[in-house]
């Protein structure tokens, strides 16, 4: 069984300034949905939570009985260093850490999944090829095959689509309903509505706090949209009268 994820009055910050207020609802087993809204809405800092990566300043996030290492995440690609030494294979290798025994050896089996899942996400051929000599859309097919060669129930991705080309973010979307087949448990950072609304059931719109969380069709109604485009705006302008009195 899949295990859910729940929020209860969450708050989530850094350095003590809330980014997100009182968030409370569920992303129910087997669901797959797309977190959206504007800049500095909390998006990222959500999907950061959920993965263990920043804990709450209150309220409390409930994995279902996972632990955070059993929670497949894919963060921005800026994220990744893309200068440290390592090659392609060894990246995606590292999704079976968490399964390697006890002085972290990687088996026969850790192998087999680790080049299945550079085949299946088309780099084969580039397995020792190193990080940063990889384009934007190679990139990203790795972290994929991270997320593959995990195999987790819970896979949260923060904008994973971000400087593809068209054929590799077709080929990721189909990833993506592979795994949502397979019963997963999927959110999404996204900021595209066209294809949120064409591959996402569910969406939460968020503007530091749950403006609407739902059927998509639902969420990102127009009337949803103009509110959290309001209260982007009113965030906004916050954050510039702290910067004029500084």
């Amino acid at each position: 069984m899949t295990a859910a994820l729940s929020l209860s009055d969450v708050t989530l910050g850094y350095d003590g300034h809330p980014a997100v207020h009182h968030l409370t609802g569920r992303f129910e087993p087997g669901s797959l949905t797309a977190v959206c809204g504007p800049n500095g809405a909390g998006k990222s800092t959500l999907v950061k939570a959920l993965a263990g990566v920043l804990k709450p300043i209150g309220g409390r996030i409930d994995r279902g009985g996972l632990l955070a290492r059993d929670i497949g995440y894919l963060p921005q690609a800026a994220e990744i260093d893309r200068a440290f030494p390592i090659d392609v294979f060894d990246f995606v290798a590292l999704g079976r850490i968490r399964r390697a025994g006890l002085f972290g050896r990687l088996g026969a089996a850790d192998r087999k999944a680790a080049q299945e899942a550079i085949s299946a996400v088309g780099l084969e051929g580039l397995e020792r090829r190193q990080i940063g000599a990889l384009s934007g859309g190679q990139t990203q097919r790795m972290m994929f095959a991270r997320l593959m060669a995990q195999d987790s129930r819970v896979i949260l991705l923060d904008e994973p689509f971000a400087a593809v080309d068209e054929r590799t973010m077709g080929d990721l979307v189909g990833l993506i309903a592979q795994w949502h087949a397979q019963g997963r448990t999927l959110v999404a950072v996204l900021h595209d509505f066209a294809l949120v609304r064409a591959y996402f059931p569910r969406t939460l719109l968020l503007a530091r706090e749950c403006i609407a969380w739902g059927p998509t069709d639902d969420a990102l109604a127009a009337s949803n949209l103009a509110k959290a485009q309001a209260m982007s705006e009113a965030f906004d302008d916050d954050a510039g009268d702290c910067e004029r009195a500084a």
